[in-house]
């Protein structure tokens, strides 16, 4: 299926491996080009020498608000515009309530939500005026089942969700889609680091008994960002395998 998104230019964030390559890597495919970010020089340029000559590596963190703005204009000006908008970054530590600290709540929030108001800010306006526009959050199914001892990411993701959503209601009749992708478990680096490279445990605990696949995961999020998905926005949509148990 031709996406329709040829000559597109997209600003995918923490794009250096895992789920963000994943999703640059899909649309690179579909001809779209694509300004990536990260924070390990080399990785880095690994990564945007994988997804062609139209890949653009921008060195930044979007761990904070002025980061998250920093990468949005260093991609609106190699790409000379942004029509698609990819937020994502890394969790804040693991801990439940007795273990964290109230200091430690708002670096999370300007990793997980106020990095993405900010990415917003930054890239939503023009899309508005030009008529033309996709937001699209990787997130965590913790927004819909929180995950125990990750506190800090279930209440920072879940508020992201919040203004996502209004977000999508505020700029729906100007052409721009705002959704979110909450993924479960899926083969990336990441989570080989947390289970020490044994994944088994991890996939038994999902009802498909296998981890998702982050080429599947790239596909669905590019065909969002898609003309054939201009009526869709404002979903927050499970990708998990099934873990997400509940009816609605």
């Amino acid at each position: 299926m031709d996406l329709g998104l040829s000559g597109r230019r997209a600003a995918i964030a923490a794009a250096s491996s895992g789920l963000g390559l994943a999703t640059a890597r899909a649309l690179a495919a579909e001809g779209v080009h694509v300004a990536i970010c990260g924070r390990d020089p080399e990785r880095l340029r690994r990564a945007a020498a994988s997804l062609g000559e139209n890949a653009h590596a921008i060195e930044a963190d979007v761990s904070t608000p002025d980061g998250a703005i920093g990468f949005i204009h260093h991609a609106q000006e190699a790409l000379g515009s942004v029509d698609i908008l990819v937020t994502n970054a890394g969790g804040p530590p693991a801990g439940d309530f007795t273990s964290t600290d109230l200091d430690a709540y708002l670096p999370a929030l300007e990793l997980n939500l106020l990095s993405v108001v900010a990415m917003c800010q930054a890239a939503v306006p023009p899309m508005r005026r030009r008529g033309w526009g996709r937001v699209l959050a990787i997130t965590s199914i913790a927004v819909r089942q929180p995950i125990p001892g990750l506190i800090l990411s279930n209440t920072a993701r879940a508020g992201a969700t919040g203004f996502l959503k209004t977000l999508a209601l505020e700029v729906a009749e100007d052409g721009v889609t705002v959704n979110s992708l909450l993924p479960g478990s899926h083969e990336t680096p990441r989570l080989q680091a947390l289970h020490d490279g044994d994944l088994s445990q991890a996939a038994e605990q999902i009802p498909m008994r296998r981890l998702g696949d982050p080429a599947a995961f790239g596909a669905y999020a590019a065909f969002l960002c898609s003309d054939h998905a201009s009526f869709v926005t404002g979903t927050a949509t499970p990708i998990d395998g099934g873990t997400y148990s509940a009816l609605l």
